[in-house]
C-alpha cells in the first residue's frame, strides 16, 4: 500500500489536478440558465439558444439577437478533517471567477437560423496550502474556452433539427510540491500546457402546439489532449528533469431530455441531464524523456480514476409578472462522478442541491436586461481509501449572472 501511495501523491503532483479540473462542467452559461439552475433547454428561445438548444433558434423572433453574459462563481473552502490524526487536516482556498459569455441568433433565412456562442463550459483552480492535502494539490488551473457556430432547420410550424461544431481551446497551469515519503524525500513540478479539440453538438425541438416545447439535446465527447512543458524535480540526487508531456482526460459527453409547458404567464421547464463521465478511466501521463530517477520514476504509473455516468434532475419556472418583468427560479439535484475509491484532493466532489432566482427586464422593444443568482451546496462526504481517511465539508458555490440582450 505504501508503494501505492507513493506513486499516487507524485502523479497527483503533477497533473491530477488538471485533469480534474476538466471535470467541473458549468452548466450556467446565461443570467436565464442561472436563474432556472439549468433547466434551459426547451423554454430558451433568445440568443442563448444557439448553446443550449439551437434547435429552438427557429422559434425566435425573426431578427438579429445577441446577448453579453458575465457571471461572478465564487467558491468556498472546503474543510478536511482527517480521521488518523488532525496533523492531516487542511482547508482548501476560497476562489473567485468572472466568466464572460457570448450568444447570437440569426434571422429566418428560408427555414434556417444560424447562431454562435462563445462560452466557458469547463475550468476551475484549486490551491490547498495544508501540508498533507498540499502534495496532492497544491495548485492548478484550468480554463476552457468553447467557440460554437451552430445551425438549424425548421421543417414546419412543429419540427426543428440542428447541429454545430464544437471548437474547445484548453490551457492549464499546475504548479506543485510536497514532502512524499517519511524519508523526507521530495517532489515538485511546474507544468503549462494547452490543447485546442473539436467536437459535435446535435438538437432537435418538437412543438405539439404553441404553449409546449419538447427537446433533445447531444454534446459529443471530446478528448483533450494536452501538450505542455513540464518540469519535475526532486532531493534524491537533486535530480531536475524538463520534458515534453502529454496526457489526454475526457470533457465528456451530454445528452439532456426536456419539456417546457406554459400555463397562461407560468412556464414550467422539466429537465434531465446525462453526463457520460464513465470515459474517465484512468489518467496516463507520457514524457518525451525517460525518467530515471526513481522518485520520478514514479510519474509513469497510471492512476485508475472508474468514474461514473452521473444524472441530474432539473425544474425551471418563469413566471410573466407584467409586459416588462419577468420572474426566475429554479431547483436541481446533481450527482457526482467520482467513487470513493478514487476520490482525491484535487476535486473532493459530492452531490450537489442547487437553488436559484433571477429575473428578466424589457427596457424596451429592443433591449433586456437580466440577472441570476444560484447558490451550489454540496453534501458533506466522508471518505475512506489507501490514501484519505477523512471528511469534506462546507463546499459550496455561489454564481451571479447579469446579461444583456439587443435585438435589431
Amino acid at each position: 500500500m505504501k508503494k501505492r501511495l507513493f506513486a499516487v501523491i507524485l502523479l497527483s503532483l503533477f497533473l491530477e489536478g488538471t485533469a480534474f479540473a476538466s471535470a467541473y462542467r458549468i452548466p450556467e452559461q446565461s443570467a436565464d440558465a442561472t436563474a432556472k439552475a439549468g433547466a434551459h433547454t426547451a423554454a430558451a428561445v433568445k440568443a442563448d439558444s444557439t448553446y443550449y438548444n439551437p434547435a429552438n433558434m427557429a422559434w425566435a423572433a425573426d431578427a438579429w439577437q445577441g446577448e453579453i453574459d458575465l457571471t461572478y462563481l465564487h467558491l468556498t473552502a472546503i474543510e478536511y478533517r482527517d480521521a488518523r490524526s488532525s496533523r492531516f487536516d487542511g482547508d482548501s482556498d476560497k476562489e473567485n471567477f468572472l466568466l464572460p459569455t457570448l450568444f447570437i441568433v440569426s434571422p429566418d433565412y428560408n427555414g434556417f437560423r444560424f447562431g454562435f456562442s462563445i462560452t466557458e463550459p469547463y475550468g476551475l483552480a484549486k490551491c490547498w496550502e495544508d501540508p498533507f492535502p498540499k502534495t496532492f494539490a497544491e495548485e492548478f488551473e484550468l480554463k476552457v474556452i468553447e467557440f460554437n457556430p451552430t445551425a438549424a432547420y425548421r421543417f414546419n410550424d412543429y419540427i426543428s433539427i440542428a447541429g454545430g461544431v464544437r471548437f474547445l481551446y484548453n490551457d492549464a497551469s499546475v504548479k506543485s510540491s510536497g514532502v512524499v515519503t517519511p524519508t523526507g524525500l521530495t517532489a515538485t513540478r511546474d507544468l503549462e500546457g494547452d490543447t485546442t479539440e473539436w467536437g459535435y453538438n446535435l438538437a432537435l425541438s418538437v412543438r405539439p402546439n404553441s404553449n409546449s416545447n419538447i427537446a433533445v439535446t447531444y454534446r459529443s465527447n471530446v478528448d483533450l489532449d494536452f501538450e505542455g512543458d513540464a518540469v519535475l524535480g526532486t532531493n534524491l540526487f537533486q535530480t531536475t528533469v524538463k520534458t515534453d508531456a502529454e496526457v489526454t482526460v475526457p470533457a465528456p459527453a451530454v445528452l439532456t431530455i426536456a419539456g417546457a409547458y406554459t400555463f397562461d404567464k407560468l412556464t414550467v421547464e422539466l429537465q434531465w441531464d446525462r453526463t457520460f463521465w464513465s470515459e474517465y478511466e484512468t489518467l496516463d501521463f507520457n514524457y518525451d524523456t525517460p525518467l530515471m530517477n526513481p522518485v520520478l520514476a514514479a510519474f509513469d504509473q497510471p492512476i485508475p480514476k472508474d468514474w461514473d455516468d452521473t444524472d441530474a434532475f432539473r425544474i425551471g419556472l418563469t413566471y410573466q409578472m407584467t409586459n416588462v418583468v419577468a420572474l426566475m427560479a429554479g431547483f436541481a439535484y446533481d450527482e457526482n462522478p467520482a467513487p470513493d475509491d478514487t476520490l482525491g484532493f484535487e476535486l473532493p466532489d459530492s452531490d450537489a442541491w442547487l437553488y436559484s432566482l433571477g429575473a428578466r427586464f424589457t427596457l424596451n422593444p429592443n433591449m433586456e436586461i437580466g440577472v441570476g443568482f444560484l447558490y451550489d451546496y454540496k453534501e458533506g462526504r466522508t471518505v475512506t481509501n489507501e490514501d484519505i481517511d477523512g471528511t469534506f465539508d462546507d463546499a459550496a458555490a455561489f454564481l451571479l449572472t447579469t446579461g444583456f440582450t439587443y435585438t435589431f
